[in-house]
């Protein structure tokens, strides 16, 4: 006699299956391609692209033209309004005769020429000598030539002399001439040029004793121009 109590499955019921066993998997729809990091830094970069550009034509005047900086539009050889005739004579005894002409084709000019900005700004240089720092100074005990930049503003803006750039070169062969600081030789001013005023500021550049060729760049501004003034000094 048997007495298996084990009840018939329910109709519809399908047992689980075994262990180790599974039912294959539906086959699964194609997915659209993820959006690559590429993508990302190549929109990155159009944006970066972008935002240069309006840096770079930020200066635009209110009809869309671009701002020229001002530029060097006349030399003339005459003194600086206000310079007595003691010290353009001690200029032009310090300064060679031989100095670059306008027309010679060149883009600098005379030590002793005024340089005119299309702008109403001018700059000169006079009392140019010879000088030897003291041992106090940076450098020390070095031979320099001294002078006195002036700019006289014609504008009707002030102009920020702390924004000035003087660089100096000397020798046929360009070598740089260091600033000189030493007392009376301060650098450059915190202060401003109102319109209609002008400021004189003493300045030293390295130039050794045996070197007579001496080249002094300037500029008022960065946006301006840079005046190069050349010429011999005895």
């Amino acid at each position: 006699m048997s007495y298996d109590n084990t009840q018939p499955p329910m109709p519809g019921y399908n047992p689980p299956p075994g262990p180790g066993y599974y039912p294959p998997q539906p086959p699964q729809a194609p997915q659209p391609p993820k959006k690559t990091t590429t993508v990302l830094i190549a929109a990155g970069a159009a944006v970066v692209a972008a935002v240069l550009a309006a840096v770079v034509t930020a200066s635009v005047t209110g009809d869309g033209k671009a701002e020229a900086a001002p530029t060097v539009t006349v030399t003339k050889t005459a003194p600086a309004e206000g310079d007595d005739t003691a010290a353009d004579d001690s200029a032009t005894d310090a300064a060679d005769s031989d100095a670059p002409a306008e027309d010679s084709g060149d883009d600098s000019y005379g030590l002793d020429d005024t340089i005119a900005y299309d702008n109403d700004v001018e700059i000169s240089l006079t009392k140019i000598t010879r000088a030897v720092s003291s041992e106090y100074a940076s450098p020390e005990k070095t031979p320099y030539a001294e002078f006195t930049i002036k700019i006289v503003n014609k504008s009707d803006k002030k102009i920020d002399a702390s924004m000035m750039t003087v660089n100096c070169a000397y020798g046929d062969e360009g070598k740089e001439g260091e600033s000189i600081y030493d007392d009376g030789l301060d650098g450059l001013p915190d202060t401003s040029i109102l319109a209609g005023r002008s400021l004189s500021v003493p300045w030293g550049c390295e130039l050794p004793k045996g070197e007579s060729f001496l080249q002094i760049e300037v500029a008022p501004d960065y946006e301006s121009e840079t005046a190069i003034f050349t010429g011999k000094v005895k």
